[in-house]
């Protein structure tokens, strides 16, 4: 196949995960109606914890920038491709597809660094609560977060650069419903083991990294909490920090299934299916894990929203 970089004119095509058969328009108004539960769900969060005064704690913080990570993540995503289901439209401007690539890479990222520090949060709250204050202080809490966000912007960056200097052939349909890196490097008819060697480097640094962190954190969490003499304090130990654990095993575990693969054992159908599982269903999942089983959350809810009727009476 002969190689032509056109792609600064032309674009490319996505060729998305849905036709227009019955179970596809079916899946398709699902997706949607996910996107709109994480939507709301994820704005009600970042609200209820900037609004509520007693949330305004460590925890909370770094929960509310997990939830606007979420929100940015599913309308990287979502939009575009239900724009180009309903137009039949498929293309992607090379500009488009930059800009999908660098906030999909950098929010990713993000996240990884973020549970890490999330975890970190619950290892002083519960190890060292006498030092909490001071462990776990404003400008910490603050310098953990936006770390998160230089960090996965530095990857976004560098996998947004290289990725769009390739040359890639004539057939320029992507085969996912979103500009995702490694579905674009099977168009390129530049050698790229180079890239996927850096790819996967960096995956070593924001998934098994952090990962550790996570792991040696709530090791320690798991023991303190056995010793506990309180049962109330050992239960409610317990509720935070499995909410947590629950998040890190959908997010890693899908994440590391998409990058940290070769490139020839990678399927297309299976790419996209775990896709669509981290970047619409996860976005979901976590403002209601974290509200259904946190009674701070739910007691913040309650209290907005009896304030938001006795305000229209």
């Amino acid at each position: 196949m002969a190689c032509e970089n056109q792609t600064f004119n032309s674009g490319f095509i996505l060729l998305g995960i849905f036709s227009h058969s019955p179970t596809h328009i079916f899946l398709f108004s699902l997706v949607l109606g996910i996107f709109t539960v994480a939507f709301t769900g994820n704005v009600v969060m970042v609200l209820l914890i900037y609004l509520d005064n007693q949330l305004h704690t460590p925890m909370y913080f770094l929960l509310s920038q997990l939830s606007l990570m979420d929100l940015m993540l599913i309308c990287t995503t979502v939009p575009k491709m239900a724009f180009n289901y309903l137009s039949g439209k498929k293309s992607i401007s090379l500009a488009g597809c930059g800009v999908q690539i660098f906030l999909y890479v950098s929010l990713l990222g993000a996240e990884c660094f973020l549970l890490a520090a999330m975890a970190y949060d619950r290892y002083v709250a519960i190890c060292h609560p006498l030092r909490y204050s001071v462990l776990m202080s404003q400008k910490i809490c603050g310098l953990m977060a936006g770390s998160s966000w230089i960090l996965g912007s530095l990857d976004g960056t560098v996998e947004v650069a290289v990725a769009l200097s390739f040359s890639y052939c004539r057939a320029w349909d992507i085969p996912h419903f979103f500009c995702d890196v490694p579905a674009l490097l099977t168009l390129s008819c530049t050698n790229t083991l180079l890239f996927e060697k850096m790819i996967f480097i960096c995956c070593v640094i924001m998934l098994l990294f952090p990962l550790a962190v996570i792991i040696v954190s709530y090791v320690r969490v798991i023991v303190a909490v056995i010793h506990m003499a309180s049962e109330e304090g050992c239960q409610k130990a317990f509720a935070t920090c499995s909410s947590h654990l629950i998040v890190v095993g959908m997010y890693y575990g899908a994440a590391m299934f998409i990058y940290m693969r070769p490139t020839s054992d990678r399927s297309p159908t299976q790419d996209k299916m775990v896709s669509v599982f981290y970047t619409i269903l996860t976005p979901m999942l976590n403002p209601l894990i974290y509200s259904l089983r946190n009674k701070e959350v739910a007691r913040a809810f309650m209290k907005l929203s009896r304030k938001g009727k006795s305000g229209k009476q």
